[in-house]
């Protein structure tokens, strides 16, 4: 695959210039405190995102020009790091969201906890896009928040049935285990 982008894609590309000046370490440290991704797996799906072509994704510009590209980040990468890096951002979220499903599924949390985190969640994935200067339509915003509320109320339905449908079929056993054991009246 042929360079697709060049110098002029690097001078617009305006992303994470409000972090410009942050060292990899403050970034990285500001996302281990809130998300579950690295600074390093940040920046290079979003760039993965951005020069996305219709053949793929331009992971040798990217890796060559990283340092153009994010502030923070200091050296260049090969395609297979770019690759590496993308990958393991798909790796997390999917496990992220796995773990914060299991635990609304399983009915650990209350419906007001589920909203609370989803609310927090929201606030931090916005500020996230703030600081890498991506706008994001407040209708699309409102189109987004609304899919997955609506989701969130469907898995706390479906929570709440299962464990209903648990409890009930260990009361039945035990009556039946109750039964096949009580000495019967004759």
């Amino acid at each position: 695959m042929g360079d697709q982008f060049g110098l002029d894609d690097i001078n617009k590309y305006q992303k994470f210039k409000k972090v410009d000046g942050a060292t990899y370490h403050k970034v990285n440290q500001f996302l281990r405190k809130h998300t579950y991704i690295t600074a390093r797996e940040w920046a290079l799906a979003r760039l993965c995102t951005d020069f996305r072509t219709s053949s793929g994704v331009e992971m040798t510009f990217i890796g060559q020009h990283l340092p153009e590209l994010v502030p923070f980040m200091e050296d260049t990468y090969s395609p297979q790091a770019v690759n590496q890096a993308r990958n393991s951002f798909k790796k997390k979220v999917k496990k992220a969201g796995s773990t914060f499903f299991y635990g609304a599924m399983c009915g650990f949390f209350t419906t007001e906890e589920l909203d609370d985190m989803l609310f927090e969640a929201s606030e931090i994935a916005r500020f996230l896009l703030e600081i890498e200067g991506t706008a994001l339509d407040v209708d699309d915003e409102i189109d987004i928040e609304d899919k997955i509320t609506e989701v969130m109320q469907r898995v706390g339905m479906a929570a709440k049935t299962l464990l209903k449908a648990r409890e009930e079929a260990i009361e039945a056993q035990a009556e039946l285990d109750y039964a096949r054991t009580a000495p019967s009246e004759k």
